[in-house]
């Protein structure tokens, strides 16, 4: 993603996600400003205008993301104004999203992961990273609704409690793959081809052992943009 791009991206969010007369510094805005950037981004990187720089730029934008969980996570518990949560109506879409992003980063997109490291023993699945992403933003745009609609309370305790119970944990997994990605590409590590992981399989240790990548990171590394063409 262009400088361009990523200037013109940060204006706009800031635009939208500060109401009128709100302080800058306040942790609820802050919060929020993140949240939207996250959303804007990943949207915008959907959209396959830029390709060749969808990796470097995921990763950067999950590992902001991440700092908004971090002071989610370290801050007292929010506890919401009501008792209930007030009707938001359907969820948006995201099958869209997902799928534009899947085709983004088909390469690379699926990758093995332990939810757990505290449980002994527990076998690494596959997952997509674009459904992390998709699922990411599905909770984000739930507590953006109740921002939007002035329940700030509400909105910080959704995202804090979502933290904790899903996009945190699958945020930090998505960026470990991303971040593994562009890694293997740097330092000239080729990934070991993959024959047939997919998200529907059960597999063990020993299979994910022998199968620990798809594709060679010498030809992800182009269509990717991880390094200069010749």
């Amino acid at each position: 993603m262009s400088d361009t791009t990523l200037q013109a991206t940060a204006e706009h969010t800031t635009a939208t996600a500060l109401p009128d007369g709100a302080d800058p510094d306040d942790f609820a805005v802050q919060i929020s400003d993140q949240v939207q950037s996250f959303i804007m981004a990943v949207t915008e990187v959907a959209k396959g205008d830029e390709p060749d720089s969808a990796v470097p730029f995921l990763l950067l934008e999950v590992s902001q993301l991440l700092l908004a969980g971090g002071r989610l996570g370290a801050h007292e518990d929010i506890v919401p104004d009501e008792r209930y949560e007030p009707d938001l109506g359907p969820e948006g879409d995201v099958d869209e999203l997902r799928e534009r992003l899947a085709a983004i980063l088909e390469p690379v997109d699926v990758y093995s992961e332990v939810f757990d490291p505290y449980e002994p023993r527990k076998a690494p699945v596959a997952c997509r990273i674009s459904d992390d992403l998709a699922d990411v933003v599905t909770d984000l745009r739930h507590g953006m609704a109740h921002y939007r609609a002035g329940r700030t309370v509400e909105a910080l305790w959704w995202w804090q409690f979502s933290y904790f119970s899903n996009w945190g944990s699958t945020a930090s997994a998505s960026l470990r793959a991303l971040q593994s990605v562009v890694a293997h590409v740097r330092l000239n590590q080729p990934l070991e081809e993959l024959d047939g992981l997919d998200t529907d399989q059960d597999l063990g240790d020993e299979t994910l052992d022998e199968e620990a990548g798809r594709v060679m990171a010498e030809e992800i590394a182009e269509p990717l943009g991880l390094r200069e063409r010749d």
